[in-house]
């Protein structure tokens, strides 16, 4: 068997050092140095190194009693330069403005990572939590609104492995595990236009979604709603608020070199 090509221009340090800065999120705000070692499979001893320097150039903080560490303001400078260089974000925004004004509930912008979707944009309500409102946050694709809407526009092979291959991760004892009733929840998709789902990340809210496509018909983000099942029915959101998403979704012209 031939050998794999090695890339010769990939750092492996830096790599490293990424993977010590990812390891921080919603579930591991702050961290000691053995749980970084821990969460990246680094040894104590490079995490210790990549840590330090990480916090010598600013992206940690590093707490002088505890000794533990969190993400500094500087990190947060990353997700800015994203969102000033992906084109959707700057196309959708003022779109998504508008139809959260219109609507009166929480829209977002999501992207398709890998199998993961991803929020880009988020427009709270009053009565969001606080997690709802902020952007990066990763779900599984199988068993989000935006992730099935996406999926449905796929090719067929590809949406086959998507279904058959893609994880889950079950959030709520609503999440869905069972991979046949995915795929039938897909098929409807491709039927309406958009993807549903109810109970599934959070319990009672209700996830409608419509996909935004590239200019080679690429399914790569979605205009999302999410609204509460205990005041809303899934009829009224079929027909109060899926044409307004699929609207905003078709007038957002994404070329075809788009960021994925």
């Amino acid at each position: 068997m031939a050998k794999e090509k090695q890339d010769t221009l990939f750092v492996g340090s830096l790599e490293k050092g990424m993977r010590v800065l990812n390891v921080f999120g919603e579930r591991h705000t702050v961290l000691g140095l053995t749980e970084i070692a821990e969460l990246t499979g680094l040894d104590k001893s490079a995490a210790q190194r990549l840590t330090n320097t990480l916090h010598k150039i600013g992206y940690l903080q590093k707490d002088p009693d505890s000794r533990r560490y969190s993400p500094s303001v500087k990190a947060l400078e990353l997700g800015n330069a994203y969102l000033w260089a992906d084109p959707l974000v700057q196309l959708a925004m003022p779109k998504m403005i508008e139809l959260g004004r219109q609507l009166g509930e929480r829209v977002n912008v999501a992207r398709l990572a890998g199998t993961e979707i991803v929020y880009v944009i988020r427009i709270p309500t009053q009565l969001t939590a606080f997690g709802a409102m902020i952007a990066g946050r990763r779900l599984s694709a199988l068993t989000t609104s935006s992730g099935r809407a996406m999926i449905a526009r796929l090719g067929e092979a590809e949406r086959k492995e998507a279904i058959e291959t893609w994880p889950i991760t079950a959030l709520t004892p609503k999440t869905t595990l069972d991979r046949a009733k995915i795929a039938e929840e897909i098929e409807k998709a491709i039927v309406c236009g958009y993807g549903l789902t109810q109970s599934e990340n959070i319990m009672n809210e209700i996830g409608i979604a419509a996909p935004i496509m590239t200019g080679d018909g690429r399914p790569v983000a979605t205009v999302q709603c999410s609204i509460s099942s205990l005041k809303w029915s899934l009829e009224r959101v079929r027909e109060e608020i899926a044409p307004h998403l699929i609207e905003v979704a078709n007038s957002i012209h994404l070329p075809v070199q788009a960021k994925t």
